[in-house]
């Protein structure tokens, strides 16, 4: 049974402007140390398993999806997101500790408890969504994403100041960046429980407001009866992939955000080893990780309206086409290397973001209330186990095929993706 709300548009507002700060703090935390995990793994275990580094940072990601979507329904989305960013502080504090020991399965655990960060990150975009009206959703998830950028583009030219500081705490090459994440997320969970306020039971729809902040009968939208948080808890998350592949739409959003996300990563976790393969220094890895990072969420407004305006299937058509460019530019960069390789990552990146978008509006806007949750978690988990299993392959490609290798696995990965999306793509356009 479901009931008719109007929602408490001051509440929206703060919500989302939180979700913007702790997005921030979350992306310095996460992006300080991006460049550091293959090249901690790779002076630990050799340049074999340097990709299981971030590997295992998204395999935490993916892992952490699903109990945190569980805990979003059952105690509300303050709860999920603050224990998500407590695991990942304890997994820097492991991080470092495997460091200073030089324990390789150490650095993993820390590593994967560190992941969760990632998704607590992923999942603030289906909170935003739960603030925002029907037309103007794709915005304010955008927003939201968006604000990641300037946390996620200064982190990774922290990462040579991290490791100095590191060095000025008597700590090993590469640990010191871990310092500032563990800093960075600790103020983002002080964020989320101090201000995100609100109800602690989950009602995830009963707020809800255009970023202008205007609200009125029109923007209210069903918001679930007391007892639909244990209906919706009651939904396993294979019962939801079940729904969604039986629903072609939902189909196009699970499968485009895996494969978006596995090509993107395959690709960037790689780009900073072949780049000190050929004689680049630390500093300049960061900068061009930021510059990939950047891609990934400075447009992100702009994919949002667009989502908006012409649709997330468009929208998703882009992207794919960004993704595809991006690789034929990193088969370039493997062959001429000096500029195209930044902007192969910055193609990449933009890409990313423009598939995502919209592929999480179509998963915010589903109206089946029962399986929305549990969707978004085990599609979060999907996409962050695809990840995990191309990077822990791309070490092995690229020591076999070099960037070379790794593009063209990325093309084979995104070749899914892209059939569904032009179906969707060709079914609109009827």
């Amino acid at each position: 049974m479901t009931v008719q709300a109007t929602p408490p548009v001051a509440l929206a507002r703060t919500r989302i402007g939180v979700l913007i700060a702790s997005n921030l703090l979350g992306g310095v935390g996460v992006a300080s140390s991006i460049a550091v995990a293959g090249l901690m793994a790779e002076r630990l275990a050799g340049t074999e398993f340097a990709g299981l580094g971030q590997a295992m940072s998204v395999l935490g990601a993916a892992v952490a999806a699903i109990p945190l979507a569980t805990l979003a329904a059952k105690a509300g989305r303050r709860a999920a997101l603050s224990v998500g960013y407590l695991i990942a502080l304890l997994g820097a504090v492991t991080i470092i500790t495997a460091a200073v020991v030089e324990q390789f399965i150490l650095l993993l655990i820390g590593l994967a408890m560190f992941g969760t960060a990632q998704a607590v990150n992923l999942q603030s975009r289906y909170a935003a969504g739960e603030n925002a009206s029907a037309a103007a959703r794709g915005r304010v998830m955008s927003l939201v994403i968006w604000s990641t950028t300037i946390g996620s583009v200064a982190g990774p030219n922290l990462t040579n100041l991290g490791n100095e500081f590191g060095f000025s705490l008597g700590l090993p090459e590469l640990a010191g960046p871990y310092v500032f994440s563990a800093i960075a997320i600790a103020c983002a969970a002080t964020v989320i429980v101090v201000f995100y306020g609100g109800d602690r039971t989950r009602r995830p729809s009963d707020v809800i407001a255009a970023p202008n902040g205007r609200g009125d009968a029109t923007d209210s939208v069903r918001a679930e009866a007391p007892g639909l948080a244990a209906d919706v808890a009651r939904v396993s998350a294979m019962a939801a992939l079940r729904w969604a592949f039986a629903h072609p739409r939902a189909r196009m959003a699970v499968v485009l955000t895996a494969c978006a996300h596995s090509v993107m990563v395959m690709v960037m976790v790689m780009t900073p080893v072949h780049m000190q393969h050929h004689g680049d220094s630390l500093t300049i890895v960061g900068v061009v990780i930021s510059l990939h990072v950047l891609g990934m969420y400075a447009l992100s407004p702009l994919f949002g309206w667009f989502v908006d305006r012409i649709g997330a299937v468009r929208t998703a058509a882009i992207g794919v086409a960004l993704l595809l460019a991006a690789v034929v530019l990193g088969l370039i960069a493997a062959s001429l290397g000096g500029g195209w390789t930044p902007t192969a990552l910055v193609v990449l990146g933009i890409g990313w973001s423009a598939c995502i978008i919209s592929s999480s509006t179509v998963l915010a806007s589903n109206p089946d209330a029962s399986v929305k949750l549990p969707l978004q978690g085990v599609t979060d988990a999907g996409m962050n186990y695809a990840g995990a299993a191309a990077a822990a392959l791309a070490g092995p490609i690229l020591a076999w095929g070099g960037f070379h290798g790794v593009n063209i696995v990325a093309l084979v990965l995104l070749a899914p993706a892209a059939v569904l999306v032009v179906v969707q793509l060709v079914r609109a356009e009827r």
